[in-house]
């Protein structure tokens, strides 16, 4: 397996879980709020890990990792919005946010040691 092939797993799997949410929000206004926001803060951090595996830089890798750090971070916001508003039942969503914030720690690892490197 490629390095960094594996968190690029979680982050499709990731993405897939969202849209499935999203799909089954409510056809309600707050629901097509949240589904519109959270399908493409959801979806995006896979695109950016995946550009920044082939960055032309360290400091575009650190970049393009912040991008998908913050797309990760309203994800986290979004889900927990729906899971305090009774939207969707939090015990489905749970999981869901546990794996979020678990994301946005690596991506901010990942943007650590990546400023570690390049100060060395």
């Amino acid at each position: 397996m490629a390095r960094g092939q594996d968190i690029e797993d979680r982050l499709i799997a990731f993405a897939v879980r969202i849209v499935t949410l999203c799909d089954n929000l409510p056809s309600s206004r707050a629901g097509n709020h949240f589904a519109g926001q959270l399908l493409r803060s959801g979806t995006a951090p896979a695109a950016h890990y995946a550009e920044a595996r082939n960055a032309e830089s360290n400091r575009d890798f650190i970049h393009k990792m912040k991008l998908g750090l913050k797309e990760m971070n309203e994800s986290r916001i979004w889900l927990r919005i729906l899971m305090e508003a009774n939207i969707m039942p939090a015990g489905r969503l749970h999981e869901l946010h546990q794996e979020c914030d678990q994301l946005c720690r690596i991506f901010g690892a990942s943007i650590t040691t990546a400023k570690t490197k390049r100060a060395t």
